[in-house]
């Protein structure tokens, strides 16, 4: 509902060459309570006032010289091209009504004046007119409210499962209700540790801890958004991503391989800017997984399988500044990395298994007497 003061402090403009018609309407008018009230006898002045002030109502006589009603509403429509603009046009002639309602004017008064009917005309009118601005800021309200919805989704959600839930019919928090589950033959899932940061965090202030791990884990979303994996979750200094839930990423092992090498460098990078000397353990495996909501309240998108777990295995039983991937990796990465094989090792709930470590991304142009331990190129 509209208040009745917003309806009485609205800001409305009479346009009328006949000075006597401007008096008896401005009394009329402020004697019902209407404060902000102009008034104008020359109907070129109109435009450059409503530019000025974005009147609520302007009442407009039709017959005036030089320029009449209609050709005012012409110019009026010309620069009121985005609000609701209220004309309220002033005539004697009945067969001017039809066309003024055409060329936009939204209702009209007659010669001569009757009090109720200018009351009433002018009230509707305005709270029409009110209306229509508090709807428009509602609605832009909830787009608003909308678009921050969907932004903290995309920060939540892959981009596929957003738009999965924005498309079709339905309510996009109804459909977060619904089980969302997906299966993926071959994705390439990256698991990095931060090494000895238990120890570290004992030394410096909480505010010091999660300002360091922010920053980390903040640098390693960027690398993620250029590489084209997701990021799947943190778990205290873990950091858990996987390439492949798209159907563009053919080459996930690759795009994961770059994605461990950028992390060292970034790591290297962040010790010099604070003067530290932490380190990274990264496993990486490709095969099977299923991904999906868990949750109603809290939720999150998670995922499961047989590569997840191993990439988990591969980075626990890893080296401090080393990126160790299986067998099932190292046949999917192309021909510009620099592969280490570490041999076989025992890997908890999966026994015996041959790995691997990334050590660059293409062979050193020259090479020097000192030569990498059992260098391969795949």
């Amino acid at each position: 509902m509209i208040d009745p003061s917003d309806i009485l402090s609205a800001k409305l403009l009479i346009v009328d060459d006949q000075a006597a018609n401007v008096l008896l309407l401005e009394r009329m008018l402020r004697g019902a309570g209407y404060s902000c009230i102009s008034s104008t006898r020359d109907p070129e002045e109109v435009f450059e006032l409503h530019q000025q002030n974005r009147y609520d109502l302007i009442l407009l006589d039709l017959q005036m010289p030089r320029m009449d009603g209609f050709q005012v509403m012409n110019r009026l429509n010309e620069i009121e091209t985005s609000s609701y603009l209220s004309v309220l046009v002033i005539t004697a002639q009945p067969n001017e009504k039809v066309p003024a309602l055409k060329a936009g004017a939204k209702d009209f008064i007659s010669k001569p004046f009757d009090l109720a009917e200018v009351l009433l005309r002018v009230h509707n009118l305005l709270e029409v007119r009110l209306l229509s601005s508090k709807t428009k800021r509602l609605y832009e309200q909830v787009l608003a409210q909308q678009r921050v919805s969907e932004r903290l989704l995309d920060n939540v959600l892959p981009h596929s499962i957003v738009e999965r839930l924005r498309s079709g019919p339905g309510v996009m928090a109804d459909k977060l209700t619904e089980v969302i589950a997906d299966s993926f033959l071959d994705v390439t899932v990256l698991f990095a540790d931060i090494v000895g940061f238990t120890k570290f965090s004992e030394g410096v202030s909480a505010e010091a801890l999660v300002g360091f791990l922010n920053d980390i884990f903040t640098r390693f979303d960027r690398i993620a958004d250029l590489r084209g994996l997701e990021k799947i979750k943190t778990i205290g200094d873990c950091y858990m991503a996987v390439c492949g839930l798209s159907v563009s990423a053919l080459n996930h092992a690759e795009q994961t391989a770059h994605m461990a090498l950028d992390m060292i460098e970034e790591m290297e990078r962040f010790n010099k800017q604070h003067k530290l000397e932490l380190d990274i353990r990264i496993g990486i495996s490709t095969g099977a997984a299923v991904a999906g909501i868990i949750g109603k309240r809290k939720f999150f998108y998670d995922l499961w399988g047989d590569a997840v777990n191993t990439a988990s295995r591969m980075e626990s039983q890893g080296l401090p500044g080393r990126i160790q991937i299986t067998d099932s990796t190292r046949y999917k990465l192309g021909e510009t990395f620099v592969l280490e094989k570490r041999g076989t090792i025992e890997v908890k709930g999966k026994g015996e298994m041959s790995t691997w470590f990334v050590n660059a991304r293409e062979l050193p142009r020259v090479l020097s007497n000192q030569t990498p331990m059992n260098p391969v190129k795949i």
